[in-house]
């Protein structure tokens, strides 16, 4: 009888359990694992890619199980190199929150990044040429076989799941989130979108109405709660198109709250991983009103 990929992750990931885990020293209760997911998604031209991205699971061992689980998606870099440099996503700070907040946190590096490797299934093409819908399809695809092995955890509660990711990773996350997968419960985007190019254009986005358009669609079908975060500084976005393109989203149908930071640093857009004080009580109080029991 053949495995589905989810229980073949699952399997690896008991087995990295049994084998990998370790608790980091400066966080005696803070755990840190990981594992390998068989996954498949297509690229741009339909072409099906298939390899086992790494995962990386945090969790608070004190914490009361069964957990709720919340996936991080991270960012894209434009480069090769840059994508490789992302070695294997960790987020530590924002998942230390996460995971002392009682979530058991999990960190896909997608196809094309870092200890991954592989094909760069996310690629949207030239400037005057972008086609995002199956960058983001791609990742939100990876972003929902690792929420369907979390979910078959034993110290997971699987109806309650929530997306959450940094620049193109919070756009696969409103991707992710329009799927309205089973044990959904929310989406949070931190400073998301594509075709930034904070060196050549500061907040000036490649085909920033394609992008209003895709996330209309995506408003389409979403049915979870969403929180948007972005920084008026953000130099990949900008401070007015991320805001438009929340609007297309609830135009059709959305749910969701935008909040516009004030400027962070020299460029804003880093959120999830620089700027933790900034989001941390918004995201609490998002949070708290999905029914979440967050600490002050």
């Amino acid at each position: 009888m053949k495995c589905s990929a989810a229980a073949r992750g699952f399997a690896l990931l008991l087995a990295a359990l049994a084998i990998g885990a370790f608790a980091l020293p400066a966080r005696a209760k803070l755990v840190e694992e990981h594992f390998k997911l068989p996954v498949e998604v297509a690229d741009a031209y339909g072409k099906k890619v298939a390899r086992a991205i790494v995962v990386t699971v945090f969790v608070d061992d004190e914490t009361p199980q069964p957990r709720p689980v919340v996936v991080l998606n991270h960012g894209r870099a434009p480069t090769v190199a840059g994508r490789a440099a992302v070695g294997r996503s960790r987020y530590p700070e924002a998942s230390a929150w996460f995971a002392q907040q009682g979530f058991v946190v999990a960190l896909p590096t997608r196809i094309g990044y870092g200890e991954t490797g592989g094909e760069d299934v996310e690629d949207t093409g030239r400037c005057e040429r972008t086609r995002y819908l199956p960058g983001f399809a791609a990742a939100a695809d990876q972003a929902l076989a690792v929420l369907s092995a979390m979910r078959a955890r034993p110290d997971v509660a699987p109806e309650r799941a929530i997306v959450a990711g940094q620049s193109f990773g919070g756009a696969a996350s409103i991707a992710a989130a329009a799927q309205a997968p089973a044990g959904l419960v929310a989406a949070i985007n931190f400073s998301g979108g594509g075709g930034g190019n904070p060196a050549g254009a500061p907040g000036e986005p490649c085909q920033p109405r394609l992008l209003q358009r895709l996330f209309a669609r995506y408003g389409e079908t979403a049915r979870s709660p969403t929180l948007w975060v972005y920084a008026e500084n953000d130099q990949y976005f900008g401070a007015d198109y991320p805001r438009r393109w929340f609007e297309a989203f609830t135009a059709t149908g959305g749910m969701g709250e935008f909040v516009l930071l004030p400027p962070q640093g020299r460029d804003g857009h880093p959120l999830l991983g620089s700027y933790q004080a900034a989001w941390q009580p918004l995201v609490a109080a998002f949070l708290r009103k999905q029914g979440f029991e967050i600490k002050e």
